[in-house]
């Protein structure tokens, strides 16, 4: 007996191309707004000197004001691509990041931050435009694309920012991509980054805060697609009681522990 997946009905198919074109219009109008291509492949010279420096600076100015710490950087892959799953707490979580790891990471942005004389920067720093609301399987796509180009990508699976001490319900992105790419998931805590800077906020307040990076999650064998969607619905949680766990222990190294 076989394990095969409906065909998508005729309506299901439409919406899909209709989503899909929604995407790579977004994609070509961020593009003519910024004035750059938008590429998927690997960085050049200059874009890899941009991002270090940039890196560089960023992140020694947030050991001083926020006296940032990370612990367990050992569990970072070094030798292939991987997919970074922080928590999402705050506007500068995109900055405790790209602390992590010397290499560029790529990361999905509103594509309305294209405009014209920053859209080539944010190419450059490993940014990929997308219209929220839309295609989200084509923002997957480029996901898929980036692995491929043996680059990092920080996924945030609870979404937009969130609030509280509780790890919000997670999307299936990261496990998602991780299904097609075979990547190690790498979870990440963050502690004291909406207090630096919460939601509505315009300075980053001189607070403590600690990434702590958790053991990488590999990818399932699982065969079939039943399976394989099983397998996915159970990557997902895994990955959220590690984000819980690894959350509660960054807020407690930063002093601001969690209290659920």
């Amino acid at each position: 007996m076989t394990d095969a997946s409906p065909p998508p009905s005729e309506a299901e198919a439409e919406a899909e191309a209709t989503r899909a074109e929604a995407s790579r219009v977004a994609l070509a109008r961020a593009a003519r707004r910024s004035g750059v291509t938008i590429g998927l492949g690997p960085p050049t010279a200059g874009e890899r000197l941009l991002y270090g420096f940039v890196r560089a600076a960023m992140v020694g100015w947030a050991r001083l004001w926020l006296r940032l710490e990370y612990h367990g950087l050992e569990h970072i892959p070094t030798d292939r691509p991987f997919i970074l799953a922080p928590v999402h707490r705050s506007n500068i979580d995109f900055l405790l990041a790209s602390g992590c790891v010397r290499r560029r990471q790529r990361f999905l942005a509103k594509d309305t931050l294209w405009t014209p004389g920053f859209g080539r920067l944010w190419s450059a720093l490993g940014a990929i435009p997308v219209a929220r609301g839309t295609a989200d399987r084509e923002a997957l796509r480029a996901c898929e694309a980036v692995i491929a180009a043996g680059e990092p990508l920080v996924m945030f699976p609870e979404g937009t920012r969130q609030t509280g001490p509780v790890v919000q319900t997670l999307f299936d992105g990261p496990a998602f991509v991780q299904s097609r790419t075979g990547a190690a998931i790498v979870p990440v805590g963050v502690g004291g980054s909406e207090k630096a800077m919460p939601k509505g906020a315009r300075a980053i307040r001189p607070t403590k805060v600690v990434v702590v990076v958790g053991e990488p999650l590999e990818a399932s064998t699982a065969g079939g697609a039943k399976a394989r969607r099983a397998a996915l619905r159970t990557q997902t949680a895994t990955l959220y009681d590690r984000l819980q766990a690894l959350f509660d222990e960054a807020q407690r190294r930063a002093g601001t522990p969690n209290r659920r």
